[in-house]
């Protein structure tokens, strides 16, 4: 059995061919029963949550996800999300990797958000506003930038030497000029993608802020109380999703919106299934403004894990294989 820490399984999970991945299992599909989410009390302070994400494809793969949410770990200096990932063999049960499955959530996010940026977020858009400072926030510029030329990064946070070191080391990791942005509006106002990925009860993100032609992603808010945009700015946008059940569920932009009647379900344009299979448009012009929601499917964690196994097995067999003489 493959164990794959932290570093294994950043390095088995480049961007594009992750990208890929998802985009394979979003137009081919899975067996993905609704996942357990339970709240846990943590004294004197915000609730964590409790994930279990199972999926499978039948005869290959099966895999869950054991993941808890601690809003109160920002103050200790430990990420917010913690999560372990077992993949089995789909005919026999026999387990094959136990993968980190904070990396691999970070990652699949991120390339999740990609995806749909590939469909929706203009051609030629440069700059990209990152929204948050936390473990996604490097993640989300590396994968945006697989897919789009970004020449100019912002980072806003509420702290803004968080912002400042974050930035920093996007900067340095990517080469792409990244600042920190002490006034998120402004920011926000010259951004050809803005994403968010905080745990905010209320929005940050208004729908006057928003320049024609920019692209919203929505990666936080994963319960119906948090939101990171305002009903203003989904009005103003064609509104995308990851899935349907989940983000009319559980993502708090989505089920707000829903609740106050600014948007209906039908108006939501589509999901990554009808994306990738072609079904339904992503965008449409240079001018409009597309909003898409993610909170998360087990499906992108399987598709990463299935990669990250096969990946390491094979820099594995080569490592041990050995070169034969020419004859």
């Amino acid at each position: 059995m493959l164990q794959l820490d932290k570093d294994a399984t950043r390095d088995a999970l480049d961007w594009p061919p992750l990208i890929e991945a998802l985009r394979t299992m979003f137009r081919d599909g899975c067996e993905m029963p609704v996942r357990h989410h339970h709240d846990f009390e943590v004294p004197g302070e915000a609730d964590g949550t409790l994930l279990l994400m199972p999926a499978w494809v039948p005869g290959r793969y099966l895999g869950v996800k054991l993941a808890t949410v601690v809003p109160g770990n920002g103050g200790r200096d430990l990420p917010a999300v913690m999560a372990s990932y077992c993949l089995s063999d789909a005919r026999t049960g026999q387990m094959l990797a136990l993968v980190d499955g904070g990396e691999l959530t970070a990652r699949r996010t991120a390339a999740a958000s990609a995806l749909a940026a590939d469909y929706l977020a203009r051609a030629d858009a440069r700059h990209l506003v990152i929204v948050g400072t936390g473990r996604l926030s490097a993640n989300l510029a590396a994968a945006h930038a697989a897919v789009r030329p970004l020449s100019r990064i912002s980072v806003w946070g509420r702290d803004l030497e968080k912002a400042k070191a974050a930035a920093a080391e996007i900067s340095e990791a990517l080469d792409i000029y990244c600042v920190a942005a002490p006034d998120l509006e402004a920011a926000v106002r010259e951004a050809d993608i803005v994403s968010a990925a905080t745990l905010s009860e209320t929005p940050l993100i208004h729908g006057d802020w928003l320049p024609d032609g920019c692209h919203v992603d929505l990666v936080g808010a994963f319960k119906p109380s948090m939101r990171e945009s305002d009903d203003a700015a989904v009005a103003r946008a064609r509104v995308f999703v990851d899935t349907r059940a989940g983000a009319m569920k559980e993502g708090g932009d989505i089920v707000q919106a829903l609740m106050s009647g600014t948007l209906h379900e039908s108006d939501i344009q589509a999901d990554l299934f009808d994306l990738c299979q072609n079904t339904a448009p992503g965008r449409q012009s240079d001018s409009e403004i597309t909003l898409f929601k993610s909170v998360g499917a087990a499906l992108e964690d399987l598709a990463g894990a299935i990669l990250a196994y096969e990946t390491a097995s094979a820099k594995n067999a080569a490592e041990i294989t050995p070169v034969m003489p020419v004859m």
